[in-house]
């Protein structure tokens, strides 16, 4: 139980510590979204839970963190895709 609430917060942090590169908040959900799906997939296979499970849960968490911060908030920068 302990183990499972201290992923959620690493996958959440991560997320939003993410989530911030793109200009537009399109591009913020992208990037969020993408990079999300990476880390909670790698820290649900290091966990022993099934990676697809972490992908989308990264996934949607860094996709609506990226959606709910603006630019003044976190600005990595532009996004390679631009």
């Amino acid at each position: 139980m302990r183990r499972g609430i201290v992923m959620c917060f690493v996958l959440i942090s991560l997320a939003f510590s993410l989530a911030g590169c793109g200009y537009n908040r399109g591009d913020r959900a992208l990037s969020g979204g993408l990079l999300g799906a990476g880390g909670g997939a790698a820290i649900a296979a290091i966990a022993g839970a099934n990676p697809l499970a972490g992908a989308a849960i990264g996934g949607g968490a860094g996709a609506l963190g990226g959606a709910l911060t603006s630019g003044h908030d976190f600005n990595l920068g532009r996004p390679i895709w631009r």
